[in-house]
C-alpha cells in the first residue's frame, strides 16, 4: 500500500504556479532531471502539449526515481511519445536554433498525423441547432451530452497519454469549446432524452466558481429535464487546494451542495492515474470535502504502460478510492490517438490486469467496468476470454452505444495477443464483420451527408 505523505501545507504550495517549456528550468526538480532528460522535454513538448504544477513536482513525483517514476512519466514527455524519425526531425531543429515559426511547422505537420480526434468526434459526435453544428458540445450517446465550457480548455497539469492533447497545442480545427450556455439550453430542450450534461475540457475545474455558476445555474430550471451534472476532472489529483483552501474553495463545494439540494445527481468524474495522487493530506482532504457536499466522486483513467499497468497498483488505487468514500467507475483503454504507442497495452493484457486486480478488492470495490474503449461505435468492453467450439476468443459487450440496442450484447473477436484497439480486431467464427458494421457505415453516411449539405447551404 502506498503510505500517507504526511507533507505539511504551507502558503508556498498554495500558490499555484505552472511550468511549461518558456520557464522549464524553474521546475522544482529540474536540477535532478539529465541533460538528456532536459532535451527530451523540449523537444517532445515541442509537439505534445507539456504543462505542469508546483505540486504535482513538489509533492507528487519521486525525484530519485526519475525517469522512471510513475508521476514523473505521467506529466514529463518521454523520448518514446514520438516516432524516431519525427523526435531528431524536432531535435535537429533545436539543436539548429531554427525559428520558432520553423519549429512550429514541423511539430503541426506531426500533430496532424497522430490521428488527432479519433473515434468520430468532429463529426459524428457533432450536435446540431438549426442546422447549425453546435460548436464545444458532443452528443454520441442517447441520454449524455459533452459541454465544452470556453474559459476550461486547459487543465492545472497535463496528462502525457490525454486523448484530448489536440485542445492544448494551439491549431483552432482541433479544438472544442463553447461560451454559449443559451444554445446549450435550446439544445436541451429539443432533446428531451437527454438526462446527463458532462461540462468536460481540457478541465471545466480549472474555472473560477462564478464562472462555472454560470455555467450550471441555468441547467437548474424545471422545465429541463437534467437529472445528472457532470464535472469530468483532474483537479482532485493535480491541484486539490482548489477544494480545501480559502473563500473561493468554500464558494464552490457551497455550489455543489446547491446542485444536490436542487434534486440533480452532482457526480464528480475524478481521474485519478495511480494510488501515489491519492496519497497526499491534501487530496485526501479535498476528498473528503466533495463527498460531504452530497456530491458522488466516480474515479476513472485509463491503463497506461510506464504509469499503472499492474494490478497491484489498480487494486491499491481502487481500494484507497472506496476507503475515501468515492465510486471507482471505468479502467479505459488507451485510445488510438497522441502518444498511443509508447501507452498502449494490449487488449489481453489488460483484461489479465483488470481481473488480476479486481481479485484482490472486496466486493464494495468491484464497481468499476473495464478494459473499455471509447470507440467509434460506443464504449466497448473486454469482458472475456474464453474458448468456444474450440476457438479462443475475446469476448467483447457494448456498455454504451451510438445504437442504445448495442447495449450490452455480447460478441466475439478471434483471440488476439497483439491488438490493443477495436479496429485491430476480427470478428471470430469466421465471420465477415461485426454485428453493427452495417449499421454503423450507414451512421457514417448519413453524417457525411448532412455535413455536405450544411456546407453547401453555408456557402
Amino acid at each position: 500500500m502506498f503510505k500517507l505523505r504526511n507533507i505539511t501545507s504551507n502558503n508556498e504550495s498554495q500558490a499555484f504556479r505552472t511550468f511549461q517549456l518558456r520557464n522549464l528550468e524553474d521546475v522544482p526538480g529540474f536540477e535532478r532531471m539529465s541533460a538528456h532528460q532536459r532535451m527530451v522535454t523540449r523537444v517532445v513538448g515541442s509537439v505534445l502539449p507539456f504543462k505542469t504544477n508546483n505540486y504535482v513536482c513538489e509533492q507528487l513525483i519521486d525525484w530519485d526515481n526519475v525517469p522512471n517514476d510513475p508521476m514523473f512519466q505521467l506529466t514529463f514527455p518521454q523520448e518514446g511519445m514520438l516516432d524516431p524519425e519525427n523526435f531528431t526531425c524536432i531535435a535537429d531543429l533545436i539543436k539548429a536554433d531554427a525559428s520558432s515559426a520553423d519549429i512550429k511547422a514541423a511539430a503541426q505537420e506531426i500533430q496532424l498525423s497522430l490521428n488527432p480526434h479519433p473515434a468520430g468526434q468532429v463529426e459524428m459526435n457533432a450536435g446540431y441547432l438549426e442546422e447549425e453544428v453546435m460548436q464545444g458540445l458532443q452528443h454520441k450517446y442517447r441520454e449524455t451530452v459533452l459541454f465544452f465550457p470556453t474559459q476550461g480548455q486547459t487543465c492545472h497539469a497535463y496528462c502525457t497519454y490525454c486523448f484530448r492533447w489536440p485542445q492544448f497545442v494551439r491549431i483552432d480545427d482541433l479544438k472544442f469549446a463553447s461560451k454559449e450556455i443559451d444554445r446549450l439550453v435550446s439544445y436541451l430542450k429539443l432533446h428531451p432524452t437527454v438526462s446527463d450534461v458532462l461540462f468536460t475540457g481540457g478541465d471545466p475545474m480549472i474555472m473560477r466558481t462564478d464562472l462555472i455558476r454560470r455555467y450550471v445555474e441555468p441547467l437548474l430550471d424545471d422545465a429541463l429535464e437534467i437529472d445528472t451534472i457532470r464535472f469530468g476532472t483532474k483537479a482532485p489529483a493535480y491541484w486539490p487546494y482548489m477544494f480545501t483552501n480559502g473563500q473561493e474553495a468554500d464558494d464552490l463545494l457551497r455550489l455543489f451542495e446547491e446542485i444536490v439540494a436542487s434534486g440533480r445527481h452532482l457526480a464528480i468524474m475524478a481521474h485519478y492515474s495511480h494510488p501515489v495522487e491519492l496519497s497526499t493530506e491534501v487530496s485526501q482532504e479535498a476528498l473528503r470535502r466533495i463527498v460531504n457536499t452530497g456530491a458522488v466522486v466516480r474515479c476513472q483513467a485509463p491503463l497506461i504502460r510506464h504509469v499503472n499497468d499492474s494490478a497491484s497498483t489498480w487494486a491499491d488505487m481502487i481500494t484507497t478510492e472506496v476507503k475515501l468514500g468515492a465510486v471507482p467507475y471505468y479502467m479505459f483503454v488507451e485510445r488510438d490517438t497522441g502518444a498511443r504507442r509508447y501507452f498502449e497495452v494490449p487488449l489481453v493484457e489488460a483484461y489479465q490486469i483488470y481481473t488480476d486486480a479486481y481479485k484482490q478488492v472486496s466486493g464494495l470495490a468491484r464497481t468499476w467496468r473495464g478494459p473499455s474503449m471509447s470507440a467509434t461505435p460506443g464504449k466497448v468492453m473486454v469482458d472475456g476470454i474464453a474458448e468456444i467450439g474450440g476457438e479462443k476468443v475475446i469476448a467483447l459487450k457494448f456498455v454504451q452505444a451510438r445504437n442504445p440496442e448495442w447495449v450490452n450484447k455480447l460478441f466475439f473477436a478471434a483471440y488476439d495477443e497483439k491488438a490493443s484497439w477495436l479496429d485491430e480486431l476480427r470478428p471470430a467464427f469466421g465471420k465477415e464483420k461485426f454485428f453493427y458494421t452495417d449499421e454503423l457505415n450507414n451512421m457514417k453516411i448519413d453524417t457525411a451527408q448532412r455535413v455536405q449539405l450544411i456546407t453547401t447551404r453555408a456557402s
